[in-house]
């Protein structure tokens, strides 16, 4: 192998796939990334058997080969060289040589053959997004999932596929997060898996803003799943289990319906959250409808360690007022990827599921279990 690359490029796609090495491993090659030639580019490739993250880029070939290298020794070199051309070239058959205007270095690898192979598909068999809509959905539901590890299942997002439209659902048990999206070509058939949150968010991370589009391909029988986009390819092994019917938890009809600011909540909420940090995280949301006025919601936390908050806010509210409590990071985070000006609090009583909407969008749904008022 040998090659040129420039450093802004290697660097880059060092920081994409890095996120794929194995940080604990009985398999000394999981620490190490992949260069290979392909294709007249080169490819870094990176997994844990879990999750794998390969990115193409530009590159000079003047003789084709692989090698793979301690992935954090090869990023902190060539993050210390200077934004030039760097050349590489293989020495001994497992020592990779690096020349990078005064500086040079040589580090020790490991043969490509004991790499993980990384699964193809053929792309003509994938389901299409487009980039933005697809992070702007993946954001929208990964913050929901579980990071209980005795739940396997709940750690996952359940995508689904039918009839022209996916939906996307992620739970832990206190909340439920749910987006849908037109396909603008329909599938060829219906499509159910889990896929772990953790890879969906690495996705979300590397993926390129614009009109670019992502396809997702399911290589039968494998357990797989693999998001390629033009420069990027992640793939990752699918969650088995039955992930619940979070269907029936979602409220058919509300008694008291507020609508209200979505900015002006959030920063009460963030609010909030400096006293409620320091206990239990509850927050109390006090609605009180008026005829002749803007109804008014209080949001209030308290502590014994450290004091108390309040703040008033004007909203539109129809049915019985309420005294309800939550969990403040809870509300944050769903706050945090609304995208509407407002948005609509759905309640029935102190201790039963809260549906969330954006007022304008009907392609998102939360759902958030209360907390005990004590």
């Amino acid at each position: 192998m040998k090659l040129t690359v420039q450093q802004p490029h290697l660097a880059h796609g060092l920081s994409l796939v890095s996120r794929a090495v194995a940080t604990r491993s009985t398999l000394p090659v999981l620490a190490n990334v992949l260069l290979a030639t392909d294709e007249g580019r080169l490819r870094l490739s990176a997994t844990n058997l879990e999750l794998g993250i390969s990115c193409w880029i530009p590159a000079q070939i003047a003789e084709d080969g692989a090698l793979t290298v301690p992935a954090r020794t090869l990023s902190d070199m060539v993050s210390v060289f200077p934004t030039e051309a760097i050349a590489l070239s293989l020495k001994g058959g497992t020592t990779l040589t690096l020349h990078c205007g005064s500086s040079q270095a040589e580090i020790r690898g490991i043969s490509a053959d004991e790499f993980p192979p990384m699964p193809t598909a053929d792309s003509a068999d994938g389901l299409v997004f487009k980039a933005a809509e697809l992070k702007e959905m993946i954001q929208q539901v990964v913050f929901a999932a579980s990071t209980d590890e005795n739940r396997p299942v709940l750690q996952g997002v359940l995508v689904e596929v039918a009839e022209g439209e996916v939906t996307f659902a992620a739970t832990d048990g206190f909340r439920i997060s749910v987006r849908k999206m037109a396909l603008d070509t329909p599938a060829s058939q219906p499509l159910r898996l889990i896929v772990p949150a953790r890879a969906l968010n690495e996705l979300a991370r590397i993926l390129s803003d614009g009109e670019q589009t992502v396809t997702m391909l399911t290589p039968p029988g494998r357990g797989q799943v693999i998001f390629r986009q033009r420069e990027v390819e992640l793939v990752s092994q699918l969650i088995e289990g039955n992930f619940p019917d979070y269907k029936v938890i979602i409220p058919r009809a509300a008694k008291t319906h507020a609508v209200l600011s979505t900015s002006a909540f959030a920063k009460a909420c963030r609010q909030a959250e400096i006293i409620a940090r320091e206990g239990n995280n509850v927050v109390r949301l006090n609605l009180q409808p008026r005829t002749d006025a803007p109804g008014q919601v209080e949001v209030s936390a308290q502590s014994e360690q450290t004091g108390a908050t309040q703040v008033s806010l004007d909203a539109n509210i129809d049915g019985p007022g309420l005294l309800i409590a939550f969990n403040v990071r809870f509300l944050r985070e769903v706050l945090d990827v609304i995208k509407t000006p407002s948005f609509a609090l759905e309640m029935n009583a102190n201790n039963a599921p809260v549906t969330i909407r954006p007022i304008g969008d009907e392609s998102f749904i939360h759902v958030l279990m209360p907390m005990h008022l004590g």
